[in-house]
């Protein structure tokens, strides 16, 4: 008689919905086991390729209207300054306004657009990369999808990750997305000028962060007029 509504595992009957369910909970698994390690290892060949050329590269996290292009064009001002080349990678579900604020800068760039997908990765940057004039840069930004969640765990092969936040806001942005910044170099607390405005604690947000990363530098900065450009800079090793 055959088994229409169950199936024997071992010696349980077990439902076939359930077993079904969990077959499908096995290859979603494995499925996203093999996805996490092919990016590593393509981030890993994206680093290579970056080292090869004497390129330091830094992969900017955070939500949209966090700052983070206003941040990268202050910082891509200052290097130009010291004579060295830049280039921009810019990742966005579609359209390419940040690209076309960093190429204003005269330096050149690659938009990405991901379509659906939440966040760059590896695989994506590795075709940007193949569009750039890598022997002529000493530094590559890149700018991820306006996300706190999704990049996390998608290295693109960057020697540092920073992540922006901005007192517009709230004050609980850590306490709600801390695998963000635990896996971040450094933490931008950005337009510290409206916290007054927006009845936000700065200490209660660079109190978050440290318990989600000791270990990383925490910059307080307003991009708009300046302020802790330089000591981003600083953290960057710039």
């Amino acid at each position: 008689m055959p088994i229409t509504a169950a199936h024997i595992w071992g010696e349980k009957i077990i439902p076939r919905r359930l077993l079904l369910n969990n077959m499908h909970k096995t290859v979603d698994v494995d499925l996203e086991k093999n996805i996490l390690s092919a990016n590593r290892k393509l981030a890993e060949q994206n680093r290579a390729l970056l080292d090869e050329h004497g390129i330091r590269s830094f992969d900017f996290l955070g939500g949209i209207g966090s700052g983070k292009t206003l941040i990268i064009e202050r910082l891509i001002d200052r290097l130009k300054a010291k004579g060295k080349k830049c280039a921009a990678i810019s990742g966005d579900v579609s359209g390419d306004d940040d690209y076309r604020r960093f190429v204003s800068h005269d330096i050149p760039g690659v938009n990405i657009s991901t379509g659906k997908e939440c966040h760059l990765d590896a695989h994506l940057v590795d075709h940007a990369l193949e569009k750039l004039p890598l022997s002529e840069l000493d530094y590559l930004f890149i700018e991820n999808v306006g996300n706190l969640v999704c990049p996390v765990d998608f290295p693109l092969g960057s020697h540092k990750r920073i992540v922006v936040i901005s007192v517009t806001e709230g004050d609980d942005m850590v306490r709600k997305h801390p695998a963000i910044f635990a896996f971040s170099d450094i933490i931008v607390i950005n337009k510290i000028g409206l916290a007054d405005a927006m009845e936000v604690n700065i200490e209660t947000l660079e109190g978050d962060a440290r318990k989600a990363n000791p270990k990383a530098d925490i910059i307080a900065m307003d991009a708009r007029n300046g302020t802790g450009v330089d000591d981003l800079l600083s953290a960057l090793e710039l």
